[in-house]
């Protein structure tokens, strides 16, 4: 849980930045390790997909209640084995590129509403039941 706080506290700290600045020269050293824009996309895409899980816990199973949202966050690391602390530093350093944080995050939500959208339209599909 300590971790999800402060994953929202720099966040928070990254997007006052990022209103606060309109250059796009890096104010933060590009890591070594650096996540790839497309990896990042990907793991955004994810954590926020997560996040969502999580809200909606309360409508799901006993088991799925018990997991925390530290817990999805950490999947999400996890299946892109990413440790916690590169996936900070990226974020970081992407966010002091106001620009590219932008565009990273215009492809997140053009993810997420494809992704919807994909749903929707499975939902408005009709089954075919053979019932014989």
């Amino acid at each position: 849980m300590y971790m999800v706080s402060k994953f929202r506290i720099v966040t928070l700290v990254i997007l006052m930045g990022w209103i606060g600045t309109s250059c796009e020269k890096p104010v933060v050293e590009k890591p070594k390790d650096l996540v790839s824009k497309d990896k990042m996309i990907d793991m955004l895409t994810d954590i926020h997909i997560s996040e969502s899980m999580y809200q909606t816990r309360r409508y799901t199973s006993q088991d799925m209640r018990k997991i925390t949202e530290a817990d999805l966050y950490y999947s999400v690391l996890k299946k892109y084995e990413v440790a916690d602390s590169t996936f900070e530093r990226s974020l970081i350093y992407y966010s002091s590129l106001p620009k590219e944080y932008e565009r990273i995050y215009s492809r997140v939500l053009n993810k997420l509403n494809e992704m919807e959208q994909e749903i929707n339209n499975q939902k408005q599909q009709p089954v075919d039941i053979n019932v014989r």
